[in-house]
């Protein structure tokens, strides 16, 4: 049978485990970070479909540098033992009313971020399509979650809404724009929508 190129560990899925972080995504983080300056110490931040833990990870490490707080979230548990003390891990569905009320009672953050994707079928249009109303579904929690002059990410599979969606952070933020981090795999069609600097009021 033949070997998927994702089935061999690249030269981030090795730099992930030598640094103690359980996926190579922290790199993608990392280059969101450098470049557009998301998140900085003492930032409250909400990482939506965090799951394993290397954004979270790296926020802690990296990022608040022990002074904030990072509120997580997923439909799995965080792969994180021990949890850092700057955590606070939420296991369901970040867009139902039991986890909002909690993440409202920790709210509003600095920061929202969000890696999560669909899970996949295949099918590029169904793919495409499915990571497009997650985003959506983003966006809406940082209309509600986000701080005025706060920073948002947002993944997205290329070749569906992302041009919309963009559209629409660009009305809602003083920037927007998308960003491909070197940290992707060659044969991902996975992109980052960003918003910088949350507008008080809208146009």
């Amino acid at each position: 049978m033949a070997t998927s190129r994702r089935d061999k560990a690249d030269s981030y899925t090795l730099r992930a485990h030598r640094e103690g972080y359980p996926a190579r995504s922290v790199y993608k983080l990392q280059e969101i970070q450098e470049s557009c300056r998301i998140i900085r110490p003492g930032d409250s931040v909400l990482d939506v479909g965090a799951a394993p833990g290397s954004w979270t990870l790296y926020v802690h490490r990296q990022l608040i540098k022990g002074q904030g707080r990072i509120v997580a979230v997923d439909l799995n548990p965080l792969g994180l033992n021990p949890v850092p003390p700057t955590v606070t891990s939420f296991t369901g569905d970040a867009f139902s009313r039991e986890i909002r009320a909690q993440l409202t009672a920790l709210g509003p953050y600095d920061a929202i971020i969000s890696d999560a994707a669909p899970m996949t079928t295949g099918n590029r249009s169904v793919d495409t399509s499915r990571s497009e109303y997650l985003a959506q579904q983003v966006m809406l929690l940082a209309d509600e979650q986000l701080k005025v002059h706060g920073n948002l990410v947002i993944k997205i599979f290329q070749g569906g809404g992302q041009q919309a969606i963009l559209a629409q952070m660009r009305q809602k933020y003083a920037k927007a724009r998308t960003l491909k981090p070197k940290a992707c795999r060659s044969d991902s069609f996975e992109t980052y929508l960003i918003g910088l600097d949350k507008k008080e009021n809208p146009s």
